[in-house]
């Protein structure tokens, strides 16, 4: 019996909110697609692994990353996508059509899933043609309906628990129940999984008891719990940053993404925020990800009188992405005038919003340079920032 498995990673997880697809970012020093890969290459009973990638990256990088997701003595086929997650599968499957006996289909964002939970479910499919893992519901559930207010919900009734079950991955499927459940697809059904799609087709689907460690990874707050599950250690880091702009007439003083009222604003490429690019900076060096020059250079023509606030937010998905998260941010603003402290406020909501954190969490102080140098003279206002970060990097 020739065995297939499909890792569906046809999306982009837009909902977690990451510069790259959710399955590229790494947890515990491995990426969340190659956990996931490694799940099927190395069960001693799958013979061959199809990774479904968006068409991008399947089109522009399969090489690479078929090198990268080997694994020794398993054939592993990178193909491209489609709209839908059974579009997507439906292409990983005509990829193996004709060369497998039962075909394992599982989710690039669950790789926490167990070798034991992926041979239970190819058991039951074998036996059964159609298997998926699921978790049976352990809270009460209501069915809900809407009410006489709009946006309202009311309870209908409350549904036996004891009969609802929470569908994971992975499913699998004896390969002509699978070829069926795609036609139905064909035929116009539509559905978030196969299982649905071989329901559609007429076929029973055999329940096999999940795993509650087998987490889907959707949101921040999910890939925070994986890289705990992944062993990662918890880490802190600090970043400092500093800038310095001269001060010019004619021109707008933003700090912090808030225009404050000044006869002089600050000379610079983009909006001249000082106070963000300092925080900026301070976030890409705790992260280690260069600095502000490196990612928006001020000899690129894109960056003319931008806000400083789209590079700040930049910095803060860097961080994230590499698994960090925002702790708190002190910065001083050294400037002769204008007085600051009337802005403070506006100017910590307004970088707290960008930073993801609550206002609390962002000091900014105001102080003078005493007459001395530039800055002293009124010729140019400087920032010191210091960032802390989180997480499991």
């Amino acid at each position: 019996m020739r065995i297939v498995g499909i890792v569906a990673a046809g999306g982009r997880g837009a909902r977690l909110g990451a510069a790259v697809p959710k399955q590229l970012l790494a947890i515990g020093g491995e990426s969340i697609l190659r956990r996931s890969v490694r799940l099927l290459a190395e069960h001693a009973r799958i013979d061959e692994v199809v990774v479904v990638l968006p068409p991008d990256l399947a089109e522009d990088g399969a090489a690479n990353l078929a090198a990268e997701l080997a694994f020794p003595g398993k054939r592993l086929t990178v193909v491209a996508g489609g709209a839908r997650r059974q579009d997507s599968v439906r292409n990983g499957f005509d990829a193996v059509r004709g060369r497998a006996d039962v075909v394992v289909i599982h989710d690039a964002a669950r790789p926490f899933a167990s070798a034991d939970l992926v041979s239970r479910t190819i058991d039951a499919a074998v036996e059964s043609g159609a298997a998926l893992a699921a978790l049976a519901a352990s809270d009460t559930v209501k069915l809900a309906v809407g009410g006489t207010r709009e946006g309202l919900l009311v309870v209908e009734r409350t549904v036996p628990r004891e009969r609802v079950f929470l569908a994971q991955t992975p499913q699998a499927f004896r390969a002509d129940v699978l070829a069926a459940a795609i036609e139905a697809g064909r035929g116009g059904e539509v559905a978030t999984d196969e299982a649905a799609l071989a329901e559609a087709a007429g076929f029973p689907v055999r329940i096999v008891a999940g795993e509650p460690s087998n987490l889907k990874i959707t949101t921040m707050t999910d890939l925070k719990a994986a890289a705990a599950l992944a062993g990662a250690p918890s880490a802190v880091r600090v970043g400092t940053g500093y800038d310095l702009h001269q001060l010019a007439e004619g021109r707008p003083l933003i700090l912090g993404g808030v225009t404050v009222p000044s006869e002089n604003g600050l000379a610079g490429h983009s909006d001249a925020d000082v106070l963000a690019h300092a925080i900026t900076d301070a976030v890409l060096g705790a992260v280690a990800r260069g600095d502000i020059g490196r990612h928006f250079p001020d000899t690129d023509p894109r960056w003319k009188g931008a806000s400083s606030m789209v590079m700040l937010a930049h910095a803060v998905t860097l961080a994230r992405e590499a698994g960090f998260d925002i702790v708190n941010v002190d910065a001083v603003v050294i400037a002769e005038r204008p007085k600051l402290a009337p802005h403070i406020d506006r100017i910590r909501a307004s970088l707290a919003s960008v930073l993801g954190v609550e206002a609390a969490r962002v000091s900014v102080k105001g102080k003078t340079n005493e007459g001395v140098d530039a800055v002293g003279r009124g010729e140019a206002m400087a920032v010191h920032a210091v960032v802390l970060v989180s997480g499991r990097g």
